[in-house]
């Protein structure tokens, strides 16, 4: 009886560790989102006089206690955002492609139940983002900037692109809430034209990586953190916040709103929308709306974590 206290007292505190993680991760990427939301206003240009001038631009109202909240990988994006940057990054040889195959089985196991272990997470949180030790800011957001030209630009969702817009038309702020490291994140918000993005946050010192992270990956219930965390610096009212995403691993953040909408979703998360009366929209067609999850399972999704274990290996060899 004595091994089952032990057990459950070891338990607890490993799921209190998490949580202050979690809650360590969504606090640094809010607390980034609003520093680089701020610079971009700075450094913006003003706008050009337009060609007519005799034409009056009636400014949108601004909605300013309402906001959006769009998941990227599968919902803003096709595939997994981290394995286009990675693509990007072995056609400039930071690591080679064949360095991802041993690692890409591993990554399909763990993903293919559809909701990710937390030992395949913690897995990633060690790994991920350890390739840019080293390196500074400034080098990896120029690459990025490039690699969106060149691999994610063309992947965006129409559909899900024009939600966002909808609530832009409206006056409200639209964030991207992701994974993937907030720089690149936030590469992907300004090109579609939103106010910013919530992502995971890898600690730097005077510009350069250390390689390690601020907390844990922006997953699971650290978005939702992060969400809370953004919405009492913007001073935003969560009930009449949107939240989308296609993952059943999203539902805290889901959770945390007034209005859930499932996009492109996984059997997981269809099956939780549905119970609870969320909307759903599925912009796949054909085979890929018919295989509902198997794309995320097979996908450039279950290389994303191969990805960040291949970067890595690589690094350490």
């Amino acid at each position: 009886m004595e091994a089952v206290y032990v057990s459950r007292w070891r338990s607890r505190g490993k799921g209190r560790e998490r949580e202050r993680l979690a809650a360590l991760a969504g606090e640094a990427s809010a607390e980034a989102a609003v520093a680089m939301e701020a610079a971009s206003v700075a450094t913006a240009e003003p706008e050009a006089e337009p060609e007519t001038p005799d034409v009056e631009r009636v400014p949108v109202p601004q909605d300013l206690t309402a906001a959006a909240f769009f998941d990227v990988d599968n919902t803003m994006m096709m595939g997994a955002s981290i394995f286009h940057f990675a693509r990007g990054l072995a056609a400039r040889k930071y690591f080679s492609t064949s360095d991802l195959a041993g690692f890409a089985w591993q990554q399909v196991k763990f993903r293919v139940g559809g909701r990710e272990s937390h030992q395949g997470v913690q897995s990633s949180r060690e790994q991920a983002l350890s390739f840019v030790a080293g390196r500074t800011v400034d080098e990896m957001v120029a690459i990025g900037e490039e690699i969106y030209d060149e691999l994610m630009a063309d992947r965006i969702w129409e559909g899900t692109r024009a939600l966002a817009q909808m609530h832009l038309d409206a006056g409200q702020r639209v964030w991207l809430v992701t994974a993937t490291p907030v720089e690149l994140a936030a590469i992907i918000a300004r090109r579609l034209g939103l106010t910013g993005a919530l992502g995971t946050v890898a600690e730097n010192v005077d510009g350069v990586y250390t390689g390690r992270l601020v907390g844990d990956l922006l997953h699971g219930r650290a978005k939702a953190h992060a969400v809370r965390a953004l919405a009492a610096r913007e001073g935003l009212n969560l009930r009449r916040c949107t939240a989308y995403s296609d993952s059943q691993n999203d539902v805290p953040m889901l959770s945390v709103v007034g209005t859930a909408v499932a996009v492109n979703p996984d059997s997981g998360l269809r099956e939780v929308a549905r119970a609870r009366g969320w909307e759903i929209r599925d912009f796949r067609t054909g085979r890929k709306a018919a295989k509902i999850g198997v794309p995320s399972v097979l996908g450039a999704g279950a290389l994303a974590g191969a990805v960040a274990a291949g970067i890595a290996y690589r690094n350490r060899t």
